[in-house]
């Protein structure tokens, strides 16, 4: 794993790889369901946002809605499972969107991440680190850097030592700590999440 050898050069960042298993990244399609799971998973712990995305699935009989479905689901049956007004809104602007621009997973998977980053942003409601979040965990993308997730942010300040008070400052270091990570960055970031997940508590 090619990954390994290079983000373990850093001797600080090797330490946390030890203490975990080998990261994986895979591809995924039905891209418009995980963007509609990344919006309604925000500000959520990992268990409740399962919870939301399963009473989501079962709406459709637990099989994978289209985004024509979703966009034909009452609104109120979107609150009834707990999503706010604002979180029932964005889904179905996801979705509207993939119908108004006839986009496949083909077609976002052949994009580079600027270019997808730039595409999904136009929807209201979706944020650069909600399209992030879709190109590391359903696009597959290696090299993908969340410098506003604040749990990257709070780990690679613990790790090396960064002043957060400062947040201009904070990310430029961020972003300077995390350049010798590229070309595989979005492993860098699992890393990072899996060992502040995990980190003994001071």
């Amino acid at each position: 794993m090619e990954h390994l050898l290079h983000l373990g050069k850093d001797k600080k960042f090797g330490k946390i790889i030890a203490l975990q298993q080998p990261h994986v990244i895979r591809k995924r399609n039905n891209i418009h369901l995980h963007l509609c799971n990344s919006i309604m998973s925000q500000q959520l712990s990992t268990k409740v946002a399962d919870v939301f995305q399963q009473r989501f699935l079962n709406l459709y009989g637990g099989k994978t809605p289209t985004p024509q479905q979703v966009v034909d689901t009452d609104f109120d049956t979107l609150r009834a499972i707990g999503l706010s007004n604002a979180k029932a809104t964005y889904v179905k602007n996801v979705c509207q969107f993939f119908i108004d621009e006839k986009i496949t997973d083909a077609k976002l998977h052949r994009m580079d991440n600027e270019e997808v980053i730039k595409y999904l942003t136009q929807i209201k409601g979706v944020g650069r680190w909600t399209v992030e979040m879709i190109l590391m965990f359903t696009l597959g993308r290696e090299d993908v850097f969340a410098v506003d997730d604040l749990g990257i942010q709070q780990a690679i300040c613990k790790l090396y030592g960064i002043d957060a008070t400062d947040k201009k400052a904070m990310k430029e270091k961020m972003l300077k700590v995390s350049a010798k990570w590229k070309p595989y960055r979005t492993y860098a970031c699992k890393y990072l999440w899996g060992w502040k997940d995990n980190a003994p508590q001071p």
